[in-house]
């Protein structure tokens, strides 16, 4: 990460109001500030939360799922924090009584073009630790009668969960201070004193380190900061419907995703209030809030456009592309997704649900990053990817931050 002076507000070496200043409240800064709070008892921090609430954006807009690890590749951030989160974040819902089941779920394979991935998926599972049951056509009803597959795998340490009730539940437990709406307009680093951050609201907060945990406004965050991160957040919509009747569906189902995305696909999830979500797809969104297509923010739309990377990611995927805008805008198209792993649904059995955007880094040769990406600049600790599964690995995750940024407390 390079390192460039960027003059906004005034830091004085006097008067900090924190130790560690963490910018964004949703899950990752949240168990980031609950993670400093227990490793160094003492240390003061503050979380600054643009929204009048925590977990209003990545953390409260998922699917609710508790994924394995699986997916992952053996050595991957993602595999390691995926694999221990999981069961971390069981451990923790049921210490603090947050709604929580362990469903298992089916991957399963339409094609026989999928089998070989399908294959793969079970060797990579091994490898991280992950026991799999392998199942044919017929072992498939076993668990989803009303699912039809070539040939499927059963994983038995994916579950659900409330991450927003997670999320308080941190903001609660950490001893932090919290500050909703506080939305963070500048920033002034001095590798000798500090960082001064001003907010919305004309309000200076000072503090010895930053870290960035802003998920989609975290690249700007960190030019705000004055490190160049080498990489845009493009955000990417994923629209979801609800079942009319969730009978059809008893856990968790899933393609058999390709691996040259980090989306998982179209898939059935029975939450914890009982209800089935279907979705998410991936769909370019037009601001990085962009819930709905009507929801265009011309400035960000046109700061993506500038990012080299993005034109080069267009350019290497636009046939998916394609195939994921054809979904988004026929919702036909979607049930046709859908029936291929649940032959009964029809149209008028998916009912809208609300969408989610997902905070996808993009580096300049258009290459989405597919594991966590922490960088570190003077006095500053940057979490530049930290999409799926970064709820179910927000607490390893967080605790690898923390880290970090004592590290770099220590070292001032």
């Amino acid at each position: 990460m390079h390192y460039r002076s960027r003059e906004v507000v005034q830091v004085r070496e006097s008067a900090y109001d924190c130790d560690v200043l963490v910018v964004g409240g949703g899950i990752v800064g949240l168990s980031t500030a609950y993670a400093i709070t227990r490793a160094a008892p003492g240390t003061r921090v503050t979380v600054l939360e643009k929204e009048r609430g925590p977990a209003r954006h990545q953390t409260g807009r998922n699917s609710g799922v508790i994924h394995s690890g699986i997916y992952y590749r053996p050595g991957s951030l993602k595999a390691r924090y995926a694999v221990r989160g999981a069961a971390e974040m069981i451990k923790f819902c049921a210490e603090y009584d947050i709604p929580h089941d362990v469903t298992g779920k089916l991957i399963v394979a339409t094609d026989r073009a999928e089998l070989p991935r399908l294959h793969a998926l079970v060797q990579r599972g091994r490898e991280n630790g992950i026991a799999v049951r392998e199942l044919g056509t017929a072992q498939i009803a076993e668990y989803e009668p009303e699912v039809r597959g070539l040939a499927a795998i059963h994983v038995g340490t994916t579950g659900v969960c409330d991450f927003g009730a997670v999320a308080r539940r941190l903001a609660e437990a950490s001893g932090a201070e919290i500050r909703y709406g506080a939305r963070v307009v500048q920033v002034d680093r001095r590798p000798q004193l500090g960082v001064a951050v001003r907010t919305a609201g004309g309000d200076v907060v000072r503090g010895r380190v930053l870290v960035n945990c802003a998920g989609l406004y975290c690249d700007e965050v960190a030019r705000m900061t004055g490190d160049e991160p080498d990489m845009r957040i493009v955000p990417f919509r994923g629209e979801y419907y609800t079942l009319a009747r969730p009978e059809l569906v008893r856990g968790l189902v899933y393609p058999v995703p390709d691996p040259a995305f980090p989306f998982l696909g179209v898939h059935l999830t029975r939450g914890i209030d009982g209800g089935v979500h279907i979705g998410p797809n991936a769909v370019p969104a037009l601001a990085r809030e962009g819930y709905g297509w009507g929801v265009v923010r011309p400035r960000e739309v046109v700061r993506t456009l500038e990012w080299p990377g993005a034109w080069r990611m267009a350019r290497r995927h636009w046939r998916y592309g394609a195939g994921e805008l054809r979904r988004s805008v026929s919702k036909g198209a979607f049930v046709d997704a859908v029936r291929r792993l649940l032959p009964a649904v029809e149209e008028e059995d998916l009912i809208p649900a609300p969408a989610g955007v997902r905070a996808q880094a993009v580096l300049r040769d258009g290459v989405l990053v597919d594991d966590f990406l922490i960088r570190e600049g003077a006095r500053a600790v940057h979490v530049l990817n930290a999409p799926s599964p970064a709820a179910t690995a927000s607490l390893p995750v967080g605790r690898e931050v923390a880290r970090r940024a004592l590290a770099v407390l220590g070292s001032v």
